[in-house]
C-alpha cells in the first residue's frame, strides 16, 4: 500500500511538472516578442533631419566613412562590421555635459561584451588631435579593443551626425563656424540601422539603452 501511495506521487509530481512546462511553452507562445524600430529619417523629428532626405521611409543606414582613432590607427566602417555599436558626438574640452557623457558610455564600456562597440566622434577635430584623443583616452578609461575615439575631416563628422545618425540639427554646413553639441548616444545594429536614441547623460536613459541592446542581441539569435 506505501509504494501505491508513493508511485501515486511521484505520477502527481510528474504531472505537475509537465503541466508547468506545457503552461510556460504556451504563455511564452502567446506573448509578443519585444523588437526594437528601426528608425528612417521619416520618423524623426524634422529638425533633425536634412531636407533632401526626410522623406526616406527605409534603407536609410549609416554612411560609409575613414576618420582616425586615438592609436592614430584609421577607422571605417569595416571595423564595425557584423557588429552592434554604440556611438556619440563629444569633444574633449567639453566643460558641461560630454564629461557626464563619456562616463556613461564607459560605463557601458564595462557591461557590454566584446560583440558591442563603442564610436565617439569629435566634433572639434582641429582641437582634438591623436595625442589629445589618447590623453583623453587613458584619463577616462578608454578600452581600445572596444572603443574608438575619432578625429578627421570635420565636414564627414558633421554630415554623419546629421545625415546618418540623425542625432542633431541640420542648420549648418560643417565649416569652421558650425558647432554641433547633442547629448544623443545611438544604438545602430549589424546592418548599419539606427535601432534607438537616448540621452547619454541620463542614468535611466542608458538603463534603457542596456536593457534595448539585450533585446536586439536577442533577436540575432532566433
Amino acid at each position: 500500500m506505501r509504494s501505491f501511495f508513493s508511485g501515486y506521487k511521484i505520477f502527481g509530481l510528474v504531472l505537475l511538472l509537465i503541466s508547468s512546462v506545457v503552461v510556460y511553452l504556451f504563455y511564452n507562445a502567446l506573448t509578443p516578442k519585444k523588437i526594437l524600430p528601426i528608425y528612417s529619417p521619416a520618423m524623426v523629428n524634422s529638425e533633425l533631419v536634412a531636407e533632401e532626405i526626410q522623406h526616406i521611409r527605409k534603407y536609410h543606414t549609416i554612411a560609409d566613412f575613414s576618420l582616425t582613432n586615438q592609436n592614430g590607427k584609421t577607422i571605417t566602417q569595416a571595423d564595425y562590421e557584423g557588429k552592434i555599436y554604440i556611438a556619440d558626438f563629444f569633444f574633449t574640452t567639453c566643460p558641461t555635459i560630454c564629461p557626464i557623457m563619456t562616463k556613461n558610455m564607459a560605463s557601458i564600456q564595462d557591461k557590454v561584451g566584446d560583440d558591442v562597440l563603442l564610436l565617439s566622434h569629435s566634433v572639434t577635430p582641429q582641437i582634438d588631435s591623436v595625442a589629445q584623443l589618447k590623453k583623453y583616452a587613458l584619463e577616462k578609461g578608454v578600452d581600445d579593443t572596444k572603443w574608438n575615439l575619432v578625429t578627421g575631416d570635420k565636414k564627414q563628422i558633421y554630415e554623419l551626425a546629421r545625415k546618418s545618425y540623425l542625432a542633431v540639427k541640420t542648420d549648418g554646413d560643417g565649416g569652421p563656424f558650425d558647432m554641433i553639441h547633442t547629448e544623443n548616444f545611438i544604438l545602430v545594429d549589424k546592418e548599419k540601422r539606427i535601432r534607438g536614441f537616448y540621452d547619454g547623460t541620463k542614468e535611466e536613459e542608458i538603463q534603457k539603452l542596456l536593457s534595448d541592446l539585450e533585446i536586439l542581441k536577442a533577436s540575432y539569435k532566433e
